[in-house]
């Protein structure tokens, strides 16, 4: 709205006066300018100043006016969902609030924030998310700056079933406190079950937030505006369609260790709408024989009623296949075993130091054999308040929607393995191979951001070894759709090539189009010597640089123990001897790299 000159005979405005007070209410609507009035009106009853005050408020309304800034870091989009949440409540609230991804942001400016909220994900067994990688390896450094000024929240949210749970979040909160920060509130760590927790923290969060913005505000009145990207953001919800099953093909061969599946659905793209890089997530059912050994263990029968996630009384069998973790294995759990019984083993995995011996316990048990060593002492309402809710498993999506319309394919290798105590199965992996074609399930589409592809031009080196190449099936693809003019290479590894070799048809098709232009393969079982990915990188050592130096990204999908360190390591050896790199500044390049977006990670 314009506003027209205010020309009167009784005014008390000089001609200047009048100017500029009409400059500063151009654009403002007819309720503002009403509430405006209101406003001045206000000012002119209160007391008059002195020269000296004008000046000191003068010189305050030069600073910017007090904030808070959300942070997040994430994977998958919990981390970002739960910032996106909190910036909006706090901006509700009325306060100044900035939502920043940490993998937009430059970690010197860390400095200058005075108020700050953390929301941040544990990648894997330790590591931080893609996008807060940069953010940490700087906070974590000796020279990082003293942050006295700063007063700080932090959410981490986790996985329970690995031994180093939440540690990102807890690296981040400890280390803002060495360097001199205050705590607003105390970090809380939230497992795959973050709802709740998350939801009672963004409220203290908030309020907490709300008073230290208002003890430090200047007595003048600021007018925050809604920014349109929160509340684009709160409409992201994540998206869930049905899904047919149409195809599923064991890849593997009869007599591969390993049992691999191919599996494509019909879907609609118009509830679905995922691009390559995007995880699909399940919510599966338990395997019978998990089940079976629960029920083995709690000592009652299959039909007694227990309470469900609904309120209602369900047979504990179907709570115990539908409703609760009893495949995965916490860190709390065992702890909360261990208080009961004392048992010293368990004791011992629970110590510092212990990591990788309670990795090794985790990965080969399930519930019910941490159940079994109480020994009948826990009640079944005992018992059972000590599981978590069951959460979906999310698998890197192996199709173009380009390519494969109304399609979306998984590849799925299933988990059953006996390490001494009899077989013990995958919940989704198990689930989803006992599908038959015609079946209809939900699938969540978990969208990837910080693993979509470069642009068309951009060449790209795809490291995958495993159901790992299930994403670099779909880049290769999307491409060729798009007639992408990027080159692309692909390392695979796998155990054996006549057995493993995952979509070989595939790549030599591509290979021959054009589509792929260079393919390198390790199978670490068909030599004296294990070869793995790496080594292959290894060997490729000046292509792989002078691709790099030509703007190429790196794209690693897969195990996030031993793989993908070692691949990490391995590029640094590369940019070392064909980049004539010391050490320092090999591992700077390629940090800088992850922080161009041209080294991503989807690790597991």
């Amino acid at each position: 709205m314009s506003v027209p000159a205010l020309v009167s005979p009784l005014s008390t405005l000089d001609a200047q006066q009048l100017a500029r007070l009409t400059d500063a209410a151009t654009g403002f609507s007819a309720e503002q300018l009403i509430w405006a009035s209101g406003y001045l009106a206000g000012l002119a009853a209160q007391p008059r100043t002195t020269a000296a005050q004008s000046a000191a408020a003068a010189a305050d309304s030069s600073r910017p006016a007090p904030s808070l800034t959300v942070f997040f870091g994430s994977q998958t989009g919990n981390s970002r969902r739960v910032a996106e949440a909190a910036a909006a409540r706090a901006e509700a609230a009325g306060l100044a609030t900035k939502l920043v991804n940490l993998a937009d942001y430059s970690p010197r400016q860390i400095r200058q924030e005075t108020l700050a909220l953390f929301v941040i994900s544990t990648q894997g067994d330790g590591d931080p998310p893609e996008d807060a990688a940069s953010f940490q390896e700087f906070l974590t450094r000796a020279s990082a700056p003293r942050l006295e000024r700063l007063r700080y929240g932090v959410l981490a949210l986790g996985d329970s079933s690995y031994p180093r749970f939440c540690q990102t979040g807890r690296i981040l909160d400890e280390r803002l406190a060495e360097l001199g920060a205050q705590r607003l509130l105390a970090r809380v760590d939230c497992d795959l079950d973050f709802a709740a927790a998350a939801e009672a923290w963004t409220t203290h969060a908030v309020t907490e937030a709300g008073h230290c913005l208002k003890a430090s505000a200047s007595p003048r009145i600021s007018l925050v505006e809604t920014r349109a990207a929160t509340v684009a953001a709160s409409s992201d919800a994540p998206r869930v369609a049905d899904a047919e099953l149409l195809v599923q093909q064991r890849l593997t061969g009869r007599h591969s260790s390993k049992d691999v599946r191919h599996l494509e659905f019909a879907i609609d793209l118009a509830q679905f709408p995922y691009v390559p890089g995007d995880g699909l997530a399940v919510m599966p059912v338990n395997p019978p024989a998990a089940v079976d050994a629960m029920l083995e263990v709690l000592g009652v029968s299959a039909e007694v009623a227990v309470p469900s996630r609904t309120g209602e009384h369900r047979a504990l069998a179907s709570v115990l296949a539908e409703e609760l973790e009893i495949t995965l294995v916490g860190r709390p759990l065992v702890a909360a075993v261990q208080s009961r019984t004392e048992d010293p083993g368990l004791a011992a995995l629970l110590k510092p130091g212990a990591e990788d011996a309670l990795q090794a316990f985790l990965a080969t048990h399930q519930v019910a054999d941490v159940l079994r060593l109480a020994g009948g002492r826990l009640e079944l309402a005992e018992a059972l308040a000590l599981l978590r809710p069951l959460a979906r498993r999310t698998y890197s999506i192996a199709s173009s929607p380009l390519a494969s319309p109304d399609e979306v394919h998984l590849l799925v290798g299933r988990v059953a393995e006996d390490h001494g105590g009899g077989l013990r199965m995958g919940a989704a992996s198990s689930w989803l191979a006992g599908l038959s074609p015609g079946t209809s399930i939900k699938a969540h589409l978990e969208v990837n951001k910080s693993f979509h592809l470069p642009g068309d031009e951009v060449p790209l080196i795809m490291i995958g070894p495993g159901t790992g190449v299930a994403p670099f099936r779909a880049y290769v693809a999307e491409r060729a759709a798009r007639g992408a003019r990027g080159r692309n290479w692909l390392f695979f590894g796998e155990r054996t090539r006549r057995e493993d070799f995952l979509y070989q048809t595939e790549w030599q098709k591509a290979l021959a189009q054009g589509t792929l232009n260079r393919l390198d393969v390790a199978f670490s079982r068909e030599k004296q010597g294990r070869e793995y990915v790496q080594h292959r990188l290894l060997a490729q050592a000046a292509d792989v640089f002078a691709w790099l130096e030509e703007g190429a990204a790196i794209h690693v999908c897969g195990d996030a123990k031993r793989m993908a360190k070692d691949v990490h390591t391995t590029l640094i050896a590369i940019i070392q001897q064909a980049g004539g790199r010391d050490e320092d500044d090999a591992r700077d390049y390629l940090q800088t790299l992850q922080r161009d977006g041209r080294y991503r990670r989807d690790v597991y």
